[in-house]
């Protein structure tokens, strides 16, 4: 079971392009960070490979996310991690991170499906000079329903969503200009969302100024062309334009701001959805806090524009804190909250669907190295969704235990 539930919504024009455009660099600067002697099964000259497998059960008390028809489910849940790495030169790097899982239902067989994990990807760094350049594809699936806040009455929601681009950032010694192109395609293997099946250009420039060794800030903006498969949602045009900023007070500590505008165009290409466009506001506030040596937190609060399920374009205020705490020796305590208020068909016309809606996930994970090698992880979760609409409402409990071989 994922501990994780920072929902960030399946859509990815609008503000996930700014997004995705941030992530990738934070990414690529981990990677170059990172030391020769990191762990890994197999090397061969400078090619390492790690692979960390896990088995895994969980029971689910409410498999169909209902109120009325809820079932419950034992689910085996078998998943390696691979890590590769391969300095092609001393300044081009090629690197793989994927999860590799299966969900096998005892009782419900028809809901068996492959899971890759958030985070896996495939991707070149090139360092020239004073630019650095990343080539990457990005993937991810998983059919959980409960983790997407705008659904409900449904064990089969899940997206396949892969990402494929370039992004170029010139450091200089005090601004750090960068632009990107992605090409994301979102494919739903379940015939009931196949609505959601679409393909998205996104061009994503950026502008960071190093105001203080331990302050940048700057401007960023993205477009994005979205184009549906099914006449059931509409094509749009997405704008995006705002300021951010990356203040490190210290070595532990990181606050990192966000502000702007995003402008929504439909093409009114849906056979009966109708939808306005819509002019609206984002803000982010997320910050981390390592604040001792067993114990630190992390904070996320904003408001953004989300891009549909059933219905063109919802609007999404959400809350995510969690806490890490490593109480007694190697035994590690995480607690999170993922908390949404949304509207869904905010700019409706005719057609779409029209939901305000609450929803909570909130859970916990406690895991314990029985040896150097093995580490047992006992994990709880709770979902509870409130809804105008009553029939879409659901609770849900899962609660998974799981054990994980790494090389140290």
């Amino acid at each position: 079971m994922t501990i994780a539930m920072a929902l960030i919504g399946t859509s990815l024009p609008g503000q996930e392009a700014l997004r995705n455009s941030r992530e990738g660099q934070a990414a690529a600067e981990a990677r170059r960070a990172q030391p020769d002697s990191s762990p890994y099964n197999f090397k061969s000259g400078d090619f390492r490979l790690l692979g960390v497998p896990t088995i895994g059960v969980d029971w689910n008390d409410n498999i169909n996310i209902s109120k009325t028809e809820s079932q419950d489910e034992f689910i085996l849940k078998p998943l390696v991690q691979f890590n590769l790495g391969y300095p092609i030169t001393e300044n081009n790097v090629l690197n793989l991170n994927v999860g590799v899982g299966y969900d096998k239902y005892f009782q419900h067989d028809e809901l068996d499906s492959w899971r890759v994990t958030s985070g896996s990807e495939l991707s070149f760094d090139m360092f020239v000079k004073d630019f650095w350049i990343n080539f990457h594809d990005r993937c991810q699936f998983s059919q959980d329903s409960a983790t997407e806040s705008a659904v409900a009455n449904t064990a089969e929601y899940g997206t396949i969503n892969n990402t494929v681009g370039v992004l170029a950032t010139w450091k200089l010694k005090d601004i750090s200009p960068s632009l990107g192109y992605d090409h994301a395609n979102v494919i739903s293997p379940a015939d009931q969302f196949s609505s959601q099946d679409r393909a998205s250009e996104m061009i994503v420039g950026r502008v960071g100024f190093d105001l203080h060794p331990q302050v940048t800030a700057g401007f960023d903006s993205s477009v994005s062309f979205t184009a549906y498969n099914d006449p059931f949602l509409n094509d749009n045009t997405a704008y995006t334009v705002g300021v951010f900023a990356d203040w490190r007070p210290g070595a532990y500590f990181r606050i990192q701001p966000r502000f702007g505008y995003t402008i929504y165009q439909f093409q009114q290409t849906a056979q009966t959805n109708r939808t306005s466009d819509l002019n609206s506001w984002y803000i982010d506030e997320t910050a981390k806090h390592d604040f001792s040596d067993i114990a630190g937190y992390s904070f996320s609060a904003g408001h953004e524009i989300r891009l549909g399920i059933q219905s063109d374009v919802n609007e999404v205020w959400y809350l995510r804190p969690s806490l890490d705490w490593r109480f007694i020796k190697n035994t590690n305590l995480q607690v999170f909250l993922s908390y949404e208020h949304a509207k869904q068909g905010v700019a409706n016309i005719t057609g779409n669907l029209t939901e305000t809606y609450d929803w909570l996930g909130t859970g916990l994970s406690i895991s314990h190295a029985l040896t150097d090698r093995f580490s047992l992880a006992l994990n709880y979760r709770f979902t509870l969704r409130s809804s105008d609409i009553p029939a879409s409402e659901y609770s849900q409990n899962v609660v998974g235990l799981s054990l994980t071989y790494q090389t140290r």
